[in-house]
């Protein structure tokens, strides 16, 4: 039995990663994530696979786990009531980079969440949403621009290099 040669003609948009045009690679997966979690939201991936979202992400009461690295985005990140257990590496709340510490500009909502722990040198110039999360510790040089919602968490002491310019909110 002889081999045949089949030849197929497949077609790659202008201007566009040819992963990401047939499906697969990381791109591509990153626009699957984006489907499924946020439909809506408009975002755009360089070359390095910075995702860059211009707005705020809503994901509160749904059964997202995760969130994909690299990930830059203006507005508010609430995250309230879902099976997050930590963040992202190089997450950014922010147009800006901040390649040492996660910085955001708005407030950032985890109140309900599994999450675990907080990166280090958390910066926000909003308030920070921890209510019944299974933290028992916060996070070395974290700053809050706003307020600090701690009720419901099994967090018993503050750090001292902790800044908050609004209330916090904990029952000791």
């Amino acid at each position: 039995m002889r081999a045949q040669t089949v030849y197929e003609n497949i077609e790659f948009q202008r201007g566009r990663n040819p992963k990401r045009t047939l499906g697969i690679g990381k791109a591509a997966q990153i626009d699957q994530w984006f489907k499924k979690w946020a439909p809506d939201a408009a975002y755009e991936i360089d070359d390095d696979l910075n995702i860059y979202v211009e707005g705020s992400l809503y994901l509160n009461n749904t059964n997202i786990t995760s969130l994909p690295d690299n990930l830059k985005f203006h507005g508010n990140l609430n995250l309230r009531y879902t099976d997050i257990t930590s963040l992202p590496d190089n997450l950014s709340v922010s147009r800006s980079l901040f390649p040492d510490s996660l910085k955001v500009e708005q407030s950032l909502y985890l109140s309900g969440t599994k999450i675990t722990s907080l990166p280090d040198d958390l910066k926000l110039r909003g308030d920070l949403y921890l209510q019944s999360t299974k933290l028992t510790s916060l996070p070395d040089n974290l700053k809050v621009g706003g307020d600090l919602h701690l009720r419901g968490t099994n967090i018993t002491s503050l750090p001292d290099d902790l800044e908050v310019r609004g209330s916090i909110y904990k029952d000791f």
